[in-house]
């Protein structure tokens, strides 16, 4: 075979890109209308709805705020909110393990973001696809449960190099699992020296304030309050 005729095509690479500049464009678009977005990610099982409703009953009385529920079918999340009284929507993938950020655009516009100070998406639940594509959110917020292991961030490390901020949920159940804390904190700092982490639980609300002033410290920011 002539080598000289070999064409290697790097497809994910050039999605990649793709999606990256689809990203920054979004978000350009999402400061001129002062709309804050962040992007919730996690596996399954972690907690990610019954945290959402801990930071929104500690911020809805100043921000209008929406949520876009990403699942491959499905639509239990959606019907939670919505009987929270929070706006929401789901987003069906059609087998995709992951929002990127021409999805978000479709959402957003489908949500009516141009009236919301605050938009969270609960991505679709694993700890691989989602941290590879940039959905266009402002922040990148991870949630981690105890029962998971400490060790996650080793085994996973994009998702937890892309967090600006990581909530390790169910510390009510500590006692019962063998999770270290400070060891959970190193593995992170292997991978991320700057991101944030609050032990919480979304069974107690223990922890929410600070992780919810966070989001708050953040949106203010963006928005310009």
């Amino acid at each position: 075979m002539d080598e000289s005729k070999l064409r290697i095509i790097k497809v994910k690479e050039s999605i990649l890109e793709d999606n990256d500049a689809d990203a920054d464009k979004l978000r350009s678009e999402l400061k001129d209308q002062k709309t804050f977005y962040i992007n919730v990610m996690s596996s399954p099982g972690s907690g990610k709805t019954s945290s959402m409703l801990q930071l929104i009953a500690r911020l809805r009385d100043e921000f209008r705020i929406g949520v876009l529920e990403a699942d491959i079918d499905g639509d239990c999340d959606t019907r939670t909110m919505l009987e929270a009284g929070v706006a929401s929507v789901q987003i069906h993938t059609g087998g995709m393990c992951h929002l990127d950020a021409d999805m978000s655009r479709q959402s957003l516009r489908e949500i009516g973001s141009a009236d919301l100070d605050l938009v969270i998406l609960e991505n679709v639940g694993n700890l691989v696809c989602p941290a590879e594509f940039d959905t266009g959110a402002v922040k990148d917020l991870v949630i981690l449960s105890v029962p998971e292991g400490d060790d996650k961030p080793l085994k996973y490390p994009l998702m937890f190099e892309k967090a600006d901020v990581v909530l390790v949920n169910k510390i009510d159940a500590m006692e019962v699992f063998d999770f270290d804390m400070s060891r959970f904190t190193e593995y992170v700092r292997m991978r991320n020296a700057k991101a944030d982490i609050f032990p919480v639980s979304a069974e107690t609300g223990e922890g929410f304030d600070a992780a919810a002033e966070w989001v708050r410290s953040a949106a203010r920011e963006w928005l310009g309050k």
